[in-house]
């Protein structure tokens, strides 16, 4: 009945790996900053404290500053040095960071706030305490994940990397510069886990080697050559003689600074391989339990127990089960999977979704969105598609990457694009972008409002699809049913501490029987813990909003209306989502 289909799409915006906010601004608790505020109401010294949380954060590294604003100099940033940031993996130094800024927050009263920066202050609040218990366990982290890890997403980074200006393509050469000097910081980080007892699995190694090697293979042909050059003919005011100029420099550091570094990471891999000590899920690690509860909380934006959330997933399954057993599959169904919108192309397909939401969904500004697609020799490592978040003062350009090796075309494209598109990341990231929050809000991560919206979106776009409804339901029940059994999978390999074997017992038992499908699926889940359940969580945290308020609200509940609640608060954790909605639609 079920077929495994990795599918792991994602936004791609930081490349830190830093689950926490770790801001290292003194100032904000020194008696300067405060005097400086003494003449100001309320309000306006909340926001002159989130601005300069802001400045300081934003500014820490510079992909970071490049992807959140398109002029810096507008937000009082200017003169910042190019740099990739560093890895902190000292817990205590982390900890008196972030402890330094949630005291300096609550110096400030809610109930003295308007209702915009009150909830701006519970969701920091929120953010900053669980990013506290984050740096206990800071050496836990992964930042050469399969999902997420640097030496994937980096590429992809530099290389959508906009130019406005000379100064940014200057910038952006000096940052390569800088690659060397950052990745050693990340074999420290690795040389550090391994010391610890906590370094990856060689299956996993051997999977941060191969990219690695894919990548300097490349050589002249790599996309940061090709797509440097692309974009620096946009400039029409620079010389053609400088341009070549600049296309000189960086080829240059793409093969002496940028393959060096991919080759000194390669070679510290290497050397520490057979140093894991631990090739199943992090119950198997000292407090590895407790960690995955906090990267459980922290991911998913829940509070409630992993008992808690198992019990809502196998309840989700089963319910969706019933649903798909009550339907007699059409014979003819198959067929119409495989070959609807098999001739559509994806811009086609994104203008469907965009004019088929207008009566469930409020309205966006209109924005423009380019579909390209991931380098054939890197289709193998990055995710089936991924969004591109544009910077918060320039929501025009928008870019949705496509991976041709992972994501087939017809329903399974449209479905993707419903998630990364419309009315998915890009419609949701649109929308809360034009209503003006406070821009510290911009650089929160709630990955499980974020992905259980889209994921929210992909559920619903197999209804927008010239499908039947009753195609359109059993597919869609099937798609959230796989997604179910990954979240428990998850649960299952990282709490639980289930083996392979286990593993392809669990999935056996729901008539998946290919063993190395499951073995892809453990491997791959071992490397990203939490992974899933941001997506399959997240969605039934809005699944099940969306039931208690048409229960409650009957006859008057409004699909429009509980969309736009949602997205007026925003991405937060779920019980400000809960109550802010609920305080919406109810009050």
């Amino acid at each position: 009945m079920f077929h495994l289909i990795l599918k792991h799409r994602k936004k791609i915006f930081l490349i830190l790996p830093c689950c926490l906010l770790v801001i290292l601004i003194s100032f904000l608790s020194g008696n300067a900053f405060w005097n400086s505020l003494h003449a100001e109401s309320s309000d306006r010294q909340f926001r002159t404290f989130t601005r300069s949380l802001f400045q300081t954060e934003v500014s820490a590294n510079t992909i970071s500053l490049h992807y959140t604003l398109r002029s810096p100099s507008d937000y009082g940033i200017t003169d910042i040095p190019a740099t990739y940031g560093s890895l902190s993996s000292d817990p205590v130094a982390a900890k008196a960071s972030v402890r330094n800024v949630l005291s300096s927050l609550q110096e400030f009263d809610p109930g003295t706030l308007s209702s915009e920066n009150a909830l701006t202050f519970k969701i920091l609040d929120t953010y900053l305490k669980n990013a506290s218990t984050g740096t206990d366990y800071l050496l836990y982290q992964e930042p050469l994940g399969p999902v997420s890890g640097i030496h994937t997403q980096l590429p992809v980074l530099l290389s959508e990397y906009s130019f406005y200006d000379t100064q940014d393509v200057e910038t952006y050469l000096a940052l390569l510069k800088e690659t060397p000097a950052y990745f050693d910081s990340v074999i420290r980080f690795e040389q550090k886990k391994a010391a610890s007892g906590l370094f990856m699995p060689d299956y996993q190694a051997d999977s941060v080697l191969d990219t690695c090697q894919s990548f300097i293979d490349m050589g002249k042909e790599n996309y940061l050559i090709s797509t440097f050059s692309e974009r620096i003919a946009s400039l029409d005011l620079l010389p053609e003689n400088k341009k070549d100029s600049f296309r000189k420099e960086n080829i240059k550091l793409v093969t002496e600074e940028i393959y060096p570094a991919y080759q000194n990471l390669i070679t510290a891999i290497k050397s520490l391989k057979g140093k894991g000590t631990n090739e199943q899920g992090l119950s198997h690690f000292p407090y590895g339990k407790k960690y995955y509860e906090y990267l459980v909380r922290q991911t998913t934006g829940c509070n409630e127990s992993i008992s808690r959330l198992r019990l809502m997933t196998r309840a989700q399954i089963l319910e969706d089960l019933n649903a798909m057993q009550k339907v007699l599959f059409p014979a003819d169904a198959a067929l119409t999977q495989a070959s609807v919108l098999e001739q559509t192309p994806p811009d086609s397909m994104l203008d469907d979704l965009r004019s088929k939401i207008t009566d469930t969904f409020p309205e966006i500004p209109d924005v423009d969105f380019q579909v390209k697609y991931v380098p054939e020799s890197m289709q193998d490592y990055l995710s089936p598609a991924f969004y591109m978040i544009p910077a918060i003062d320039n929501l025009t350009e928008n870019v949705i990457y496509i991976n041709n090796g992972q994501t087939a075309s017809g329903l399974n494209l449209y479905t993707t694009l419903a998630h990364e598109g419309y009315p998915g990341h890009l419609y949701q990231t649109v929308y809360f972008s034009a209503s003006e929050p406070d821009p510290i809000r911009s650089i929160l991560d709630f990955g499980g409002y974020v992905e259980g919206w889209a994921t929210y979106a992909e559920m619903m776009s197999y209804y927008l699809a010239p499908l039947s409804k009753t195609e359109a339901s059993l597919l869609q029940k099937n798609s959230s049913v796989i997604l179910g059994l990954y979240a428990l999978a998850d649960m299952g390999i990282h709490y639980d501490g289930w083996s392979v074997t286990d593993t392809v017992r669990f999935f056996s038992d729901y008539g998946i029987n290919d063993a190395n499908a499951v073995q892809s699926v453990y491997e791959l889940i071992i490397g990203s813990p939490a992974n899933y359940l941001k997506y399959y969580i997240g969605y039934l945290k809005f699944y099940e909003l969306k039931k208690e308020m048409a229960d409650t609200l009957g006859n008057q509940f409004s699909q429009k209306e509980f969309h736009r609640a949602v997205l007026d608060v925003g991405p937060a954790p779920f019980e400000i989502v809960y109550d802010e909605v609920e305080k919406n639609l109810l009050d």
